[in-house]
């Protein structure tokens, strides 16, 4: 798999974009350069037949010829999933292999894990080493992990920060939980569309120790 052209950038705050569960086509992502906004987010999936839509070299290569930076998450499991460790090491292994092999993507851009509706008896413990897992997984392989906080993720703000090795965290439209000392770097709001596809916006910002993503741009 060839490596996409670009380089990996810090992301500059007050920046529009977008996370999408859908392909777009070379003219639907230069619709969303032209409606101002300048990073998209696409999807991945978990495991092989997880999930269809995904982000490939072909979509990643439209991206970023109309402007707009990238950055890959992989997809969640149904409400009410049952975190581990060992699929943690499954899931973020195969996240590092997709982006490498199906979408070339660079080493040092933020690929995230969308952390959201865990069953709702998990024990904090279990949550923390699947995330420290997917963690491993995606650090060895010379990306930059990321997590989601969405709804219903059993760990609070302490944890999120004092017991997870992320330094890179996105908040959820939803999200009623307050990353302690960190904050975050990527806020989400409620669903648009933008012709036939809907999205969800989001805005880059500095977190409170003045980290921000890692994209890859032109």
């Amino acid at each position: 798999m060839a490596t996409l052209s670009g380089t990996v950038q810090r992301a500059a705050a007050g920046l529009a974009g977008f996370d999408v569960n859908q392909v777009l086509s070379a003219s639907q992502a230069q619709e969303f350069k032209n409606a101002g906004y300048d990073f998209c987010i696409r999807y991945i999936p978990r495991h092989e037949g997880s999930s269809t839509g995904n982000l490939t070299f072909d979509e990643a290569t439209a991206i970023l010829n109309a402007g707009l930076a990238l950055m890959a998450v992989q997809h969640v499991a149904n409400p009410g999933w049952a975190p581990t460790a060992d699929l943690g090491t499954a899931y973020g292994s195969y996240a590092a292999t997709w982006c490498s092999d199906q979408v070339g993507l660079p080493p040092g851009v933020n690929v995230w894990l969308d952390l959201e509706e865990v069953a709702t008896d998990s024990a904090p413990a279990d949550v923390i080493a699947y995330c420290q897992a997917w963690y491993t997984a995606v650090n060895a392989a010379g990306y930059v992990p990321g997590i989601y906080i969405g709804w219903g993720v059993v760990l609070d703000g302490n944890e999120l920060y004092n017991d997870l090795s992320f330094q890179h965290y996105w908040r959820a439209y939803n999200d009623d939980t307050i990353v302690a000392t960190r904050g975050f770097q990527l806020k989400q709001t409620d669903q648009k569309t933008l012709g036939t596809v809907t999205f969800d916006p989001n805005t880059s910002q500095e977190d409170n120790l003045g980290g921000t993503p890692f994209w890859l741009a032109l």
